[in-house]
This record gives structure tokens, sequence and C-alpha cells, in this order.
């Protein structure tokens, strides 16, 4: 019999440490994000994604060989079973995207024979191969409902570029391709939030990668997670133009309304991925000629800052980039998932090397030594 919890808990599970990691360090009062020892500031413009998932999986950064390796893997394994391909092509053209990943990858487990090979080795490649197929889940999801033909994927291309030539139908440039690959490493890893924290709790139970990662999937698809880049596109375009900004801010305020990607649970500074996000923000507006997202999405956080001291968090200025790279509104939380399974899988593993069922307890409030009442007097 379990002993009683007698204190009371912190809402949220708000300040609660869950797991030791070695994989990313959020410390939110002083604005810095960590991947296994490296500030974000040093990694961002410096290595690519697939050299971050080397660093998460593997705990150092490739040399010229294991990256060499590791984009082949990743390359190889990209096509997905024909069973999967004709579950995509058959989910209504209305479907929300997240729910079409969030099926499609919980389909890729029927068709891995080696589902539920608990060996390290086998996770692993299960693993790998969750990270390359993602994205072509997503792209394939994205031109079947536009009855479009479904691309090959190009081996030649690396992750970012081969999901942005899926989605276009043509290789990007060189700065397209940076971008998306920047963005992907910023969102690479993230601490314990919430998607992470679903993932860990599922494999703990021994279940398998792919219940874990779909578990994480939908976790992200909220909101107050990984939905909230889509809401601040959404925003702006209800805004429609700079003069509104002012008053459109304000009547939130008024109202006690949330300002999407203003804040964060657990920075209370600056979010150190947002700098980044922003410049790649403002050279994008201005080489496509269209400034205002970025002008509006500025002075957002300049009120929010001077009246309410809330720094735009990752969220508010990704969401300019992605439509400014011709993302879809409704891809931008999937273009999140593809980035954030690097780490999720990193996690996944982590949790196995040393796994304890994660079983925590909960504070009952309701009222004791009630008295059935027959049903005919009730």
């Amino acid at each position: 019999m379990t002993s009683p919890v007698t204190s009371t808990p912190a809402k949220g599970l708000e300040g609660i440490i869950a797991a030791n990691t070695r994989l990313s360090d959020v410390q939110g009062d002083i604005g810095k994000l960590i991947y296994c020892g490296y500030d974000i500031d040093e990694l961002a413009g410096k290595v690519t994604f697939e050299e971050v998932v080397h660093l998460l999986h593997h705990n150092h950064l490739p040399n010229r060989k294991e990256l060499h390796e590791l984009k082949e893997r990743l390359a190889a394994a990209r096509e997905l079973p024909a069973g999967v391909i004709k579950i995509i092509k058959t989910l209504p053209k209305d479907t929300p995207p997240m729910h079409a990943i969030r099926t499609a990858v919980s389909a890729l487990g029927c068709f891995d024979s080696t589902s539920d090979d608990d060996s390290m080795d086998a996770q692993r490649q299960k693993a790998i191969r969750l990270i390359a197929r993602i994205p072509i889940v997503t792209a394939y999801f994205h031109r079947a409902r536009q009855g479009k033909s479904l691309l090959e994927p190009d081996h030649t291309l690396g992750e970012a570029a081969n999901f942005l030539y899926l989605i276009d139908g043509e290789k990007p440039s060189a700065e397209k391709e940076r971008t998306m690959d920047l963005c992907y490493v910023l969102h690479a890893d993230h601490g314990m939030n919430a998607s992470t924290f679903s993932a860990r709790v599922t494999i703990a139970t021994l279940s398998d990668m792919y219940s874990a990662i779909t578990a994480a999937i939908g976790t992200l698809k909220g909101p107050l997670h990984g939905g909230a880049n889509e809401g601040v596109i959404k925003m702006l375009q209800e805004i429609g133009s700079l003069d509104k900004v002012d008053a459109y801010v304000q009547e939130c305020l008024d109202q006690k309304k949330k300002i999407m990607g203003i804040g964060h649970r657990v920075y209370k500074t600056l979010d150190p991925r947002a700098p980044h996000l922003k410049r790649m923000a403002q050279v994008l507006s201005a080489k496509l000629g269209e400034p205002k997202w970025i002008q509006m999405s500025d002075r957002i956080a300049e009120i929010m800052l001077e009246k309410k001291n809330l720094h735009a968090n990752v969220d508010f200025y990704s969401a300019t980039v992605y439509y400014s790279l011709g993302i879809p509104t409704d891809l931008f939380t999937p273009v999140f998932a593809i980035s954030r399974t690097a780490g999720w899988t990193a996690h996944v593993l982590e949790q196995l090397a040393d796994n304890r069922l994660i079983r925590p307890q909960s504070l009952y409030t309701g009222p004791v030594g009630l008295k059935v009442v027959p049903i005919e007097q009730r």
C-alpha cells in the first residue's frame, strides 16, 4: 500500500524534477539553452541538423566520417511502407495535418517487424527511421490533400532540403535550405517539455518507440505547446497591418486575452532561440518585399515587453520565418514535430538506458465515508 501524499502538489508539476538527463538544459532564469554542453548560440549557424542529431544521440558532435554515415543512414531510411502511403492517401483531405502525422506514425509501427524488439540496437534503428520518415509523412500528406503526385525523396539532399523539395516540388535555394536547417537545430530539443515528458512516460512502461513518439506528437499538437506558432501567424493575419497593432494588443490586454508567442512557461527573460529566428525573419521579409509581418511582430513584442515585461518566445518569430518560406500555416506545428523528433528519440533512448516506471502520486481532494443509497431512493 502506498503512503498518502500529505503536501500540496505543484500545479502542472511546476518545479518538479522528473528525470536526470544529459541531453539539454533550459536555464529559464538567465535565458540559456544547452544541448549536451553546447550553448545554443554556439551551435546555431555553425552546425547542421544532422550534426545535432548525432550530438543528441551520441553525446558528441560527429567527425566527417560519422556525419557521412549518419546522412547515409537517414537518406536510406526515408522510403515509406506502401501500406502507410495508402493510409495517407485515403485520409480525408480536410484532416488537420497533426492528426494525419500522428496516425501515420502509429501506422509505421504496424509495418515494422522490429516494433517490439527492445534491444538497444533495434531501438536506435527505429529512432533513425522515425527521424527520416516523419518529414516524408508530412510532405506526402500535404501533396496528397492537394491531389498532387508524391515525389521520391532525393537521397543527395540533406534533411531540411529534402523536406522543402518534397513540399514544393523543386530543390530549394541554398539560403532557403540554411534557414530551414537552422530552424531544425533550434527546435531539436528543449528539456522536459510536455511532449518529451509524454514520450518518456510512454516508453517507461516498456511500450515501444512508435507509441512513445505518437504520444509526443499528440501532446505537441496542443496550442499551449507546439500549436502556438500557427496561432501567431493567424493573429498577424487578423490584425492585418502595422497601424492596427497597438489597438489590437490593448484590446487583448483589456480583455485578458493571451497574445500568442509572448511569454514562456520556463524562460523568465528572453528565449535564446528567438533572436536567431528574428534575424532570419528580418532577412526573409526584406528579400520577399513583404516587411509588414516582421514589423507587426516587432511592435507587438515591444508593447508586451513595455507593458507586461514579457518577452517573445521561439514561436513568435518562427511563424514569420515559416510563412516567409512559403510553408502553409497548418504545417507549422508539423515542422516543429519533424525537428523535435531528434530530441524525442534521444530521450526515449536515454530513458531506456536506465529505466524506471514513471508513476507519480496524486492528492485526493474528494469526499470520504459516503454510503450507498438504494437506487429507488436516489
